[in-house]
């Protein structure tokens, strides 16, 4: 699920650059505009279906760019305001990665901030497959981070970005306006960025506004994961560093014993082998999409010994060998 007021500032969108009227937009689709405005959420198919429309409509096959440029922080919930009122943009960034399951947990964001001297990446991390909708959501994402961070500092940031997409139609018009050189079919999503921007002040820091607004995204986190003890086995198998934990590492992130788990896991109808082969083959699929990985580093990156394993498995999850899914997969 993803939040519907990103359905909702769309329409506004179409209506305002496009003059398309913003009623139109809702045409055949699932939910309403008071189906969104009383809180309803997206499914990957009702993003898929309000994409398609927009780009019919407007005849803008770079929409998303459009969208991502006119992206406010206010978008974002408490998570934005908590985000807005931090004292610096690395405090920021870090209460985004924390906070952003509160948002969606189709899409995560992990903070590399590399060497002191170095650059810091914002990467952008997907945990379900998109489908039609994944190059307009991530490159609206992508371009929407970066204009936030513009709008938080009061300063244009400048660096470089990469897109595990196919090059975009019609993207040469925007070029001028990225934070830097962009570049496509990259085997990740992220914004890199030198890591002196992390101790840029923010123009709207408030310490108190900050710690209730936080407190209030802890509470949207609490009531988000407790209940549900497959959404939370979900979140915990991505670890910091790309990989992903072992049964008893997430028990532990968790707070609970291995035997725990397996147990209300199984309340639920399911494993956490299940839900590990669920999210290594969306990753799997996510990083075979782009060009510069082969079938044996794909493996390793998903923790297999060997190709041949990751191969058996990949064809069990896809009816497909990793080489003919990526055949597929290309433009």
């Amino acid at each position: 699920m993803l939040p519907g007021v990103h359905a909702l500032h769309l329409a506004e969108l179409i209506e305002e650059r496009f003059s398309v009227r913003e009623g139109a937009l809702f045409a055949g689709a699932r939910l309403s505009r008071r189906d969104l405005e009383r809180g309803a959420r997206l499914t990957v198919a009702d993003c898929e279906h309000f994409i398609a429309r927009a780009t019919a409509l407007t005849h803008e096959p770079a929409l998303a760019f459009f969208y991502g440029m006119q992206m406010r922080v206010s978008a974002h919930g408490y998570l934005g305001f908590a985000a807005m009122t931090a004292r610096t943009l690395g405090e920021a960034l870090d209460l985004a990665v924390r906070f952003a399951p509160t948002r969606t947990t189709a899409i995560s964001l992990r903070l590399d901030r590399g060497p002191e001297d170095g650059e810091v990446a914002l990467e952008i991390l997907e945990h379900v497959d998109l489908g039609s909708a994944r190059e307009a959501i991530l490159v609206a994402l992508l371009i929407g981070l970066w204009q936030i961070g513009n709008d938080l500092t009061g300063k244009e940031l400048t660096g470089t970005a990469e897109m595990a997409i196919a090059p975009l139609a019609g993207f040469q018009r925007f070029a001028a306006v990225l934070p830097g050189e962009t570049t496509f079919a990259a085997a990740r999503t992220r914004l890199i960025f030198p890591r002196a921007i992390l101790d840029l002040p923010l123009v709207r820091a408030d310490v108190e506004a900050q710690r209730l607004a936080r407190a209030q995204c802890e509470r949207e986190l609490d009531a988000l994961f407790t209940p549900d003890d497959v959404a939370r086995t979900r979140h915990a198998l991505n670890h910091e560093d790309g990989a992903f934990r072992s049964e008893e590492e997430v028990a532990r992130a968790l707070a609970v014993s291995a035997r725990t788990l397996k147990r209300r896991l199984a309340a639920q109808g399911t494993t956490f082998s299940e839900l590990l082969d669920e999210a290594r083959s969306q990753r799997a699929m996510t990083l075979l999409r782009g060009p510069h990985l082969g079938v044996e580093e794909v493996a390793a990156a998903l923790g297999y010994s060997d190709a041949a394993n990751f191969t058996r498995a990949f064809k069990r999850w896809t009816g497909r060998t990793p080489a003919a899914f990526r055949d597929h997969a290309r433009p």
